[in-house]
């Protein structure tokens, strides 16, 4: 009797170009047009992939993501801010003064 292995090598998952994340990131957090970049360096991902250049896509794609997570962080940073700012103000300004005094 013989015996046969055969060894299957699964391919590698294709590179991801975070393309939908920087579509949103450029239209809901386009603080310094980081989501712009995101956007360009996404297509140009998905242009790489489309391509067969895996490598190149890959590198693209990390860059894409790279810009989203910063543009996320700085409007999470902005958002927190100016929420800040409002409940100190709003904090300090008490009650309004009260016109009506009976005595």
């Amino acid at each position: 009797s013989q015996s046969t292995t055969v060894t299957v090598e699964e391919p590698p998952p294709p590179p991801r170009d975070h393309l939908v994340w920087s579509f949103f990131t450029t239209l809901y957090g386009n603080f310094c047009c980081l989501g712009l970049l995101a956007f360009f360096f996404s297509v140009k991902a998905r242009d790489r992939k489309v391509l067969g250049d895996h490598s190149g896509a890959r590198s693209y794609g990390s860059t894409a993501k790279c810009l989203n997570i910063t543009a996320l962080v700085i409007n999470i940073v902005i958002v927190l801010i100016v929420v800040i700012v409002v409940a100190v103000l709003v904090s300090r300004s008490g009650p309004p003064p009260s016109y009506y005094n009976p005595y």
